[in-house]
């Protein structure tokens, strides 16, 4: 069986074609090799995949849609993980044409692709942004997503939409994922582990909105990648078309004044911070309820953030 992942140099893509891979599967890995961020980073990952013998990487950008198509009829994958996106909330305000042309226009191409060649289960990345101005103490599956924050959100919530229509006029099996504030070894390094990590570290200073007392959903990425794993593990025994969303977060959400103590306690040093604004696109908290992730996969993400950000040094001081 075939396991296709978009977006296999990134952060989540890359743990979850390594763990697929040390499990005998074969992967092949789509990516463009951006320079969005560090493309050191994207070039470290991936050379940890080509180390495996199951693993086929394919540099292609999911805006191209002939050579999109060509990929899915030549290889015809049974499991079908879209991770590729234009990520970052707040460059979405920057760049939204970035996010058009990624997050809306691949992602179409890669629907259409699905339809031709029908996979088992198709999986694509969403993002707690969806939730906007959601005033629940936790996020449910089942909550109004109508008012997202950011251009970002908003390109996931309609990724939903999109995908829901195709599962109904095509009879295909399709999960949507919303990932809460992921992080842990090999970080992207825009985000606040690793970013935060660096610069307390080289004595920089470090950029806080909101006063820090935003809180945060932080999920560790082992429970991630072990969420989908179990996920496409169960999908692939059902036999009716199906769509769903699940929420994959820690439900345990903490202020990033708190996340940075910890860090500090790790580094063993204070950090400099600028306190800024909170901007329009960010959510005031994140908090994801994962009842029913829990329930359809029996596994519940429990890393702790004292636990994980230990786990996240552990790498963070070993690779830099």
């Amino acid at each position: 069986m075939t396991y296709l992942i978009t977006g296999c140099a990134g952060f989540i893509g890359m743990s979850l074609a390594h763990k697929l891979l040390k499990k005998n599967k074969k992967v092949i890995g789509l990516d463009n090799m951006n320079q969005f961020y560090n493309e050191g980073f994207k070039k470290k990952r991936l050379s940890i995949l080509k180390k495996e013998k199951n693993f086929q990487f394919i540099n292609v950008d999911i805006s191209n849609k002939k050579k999109i198509k060509n990929i899915f009829k030549k290889n015809k994958p049974k499991v079908v993980i879209h991770l590729a996106a234009q990520a970052g909330v707040r460059n979405s305000i920057q760049f939204p044409d970035l996010y058009l042309k990624s997050n809306l226009v691949g992602f179409f191409n890669i629907l259409e692709s699905i339809r031709e060649t029908k996979p088992k289960i198709f999986l694509f990345a969403s993002s707690s942004s969806v939730y906007g101005y959601s005033k629940g103490k936790s996020f449910k599956e089942k909550d109004n997503t109508d008012k997202c924050l950011s251009f970002y959100g908003a390109t996931k919530k309609s990724n939903e939409i999109m995908a829901h229509s195709y599962f109904h006029q095509f009879n295909l099996s399709i999960i949507g994922l919303r990932f809460f504030t992921v992080y842990g070894p090999w970080n992207r390094p825009d985000m606040a582990a690793y970013s935060f990590a660096k610069n307390i570290k080289n004595s920089k200073k470090i950029n806080v909105y909101g006063k820090g007392n935003l809180r945060r959903d932080f999920t560790y990425i082992d429970d991630v990648i072990e969420s989908i794993d179990k996920l496409i593990f169960k999908s692939l025994k059902i036999k009716k078309p199906f769509f769903e969303i699940f929420n994959i977060g820690n439900n345990r959400p903490i202020k990033v004044n708190r996340f940075i103590n910890i860090m500090e306690k790790n580094l063993n040093k204070k950090s400099k911070k600028i306190y800024k604004e909170k901007p329009k696109t960010d959510l005031i908290f994140t908090n994801s309820n994962s009842n029913k992730l829990i329930k359809f996969i029996q596994f519940k993400p429990q890393t702790t953030i004292e636990n994980g950000l230990k786990l996240f040094f552990n790498w963070f001081n070993n690779k830099f």
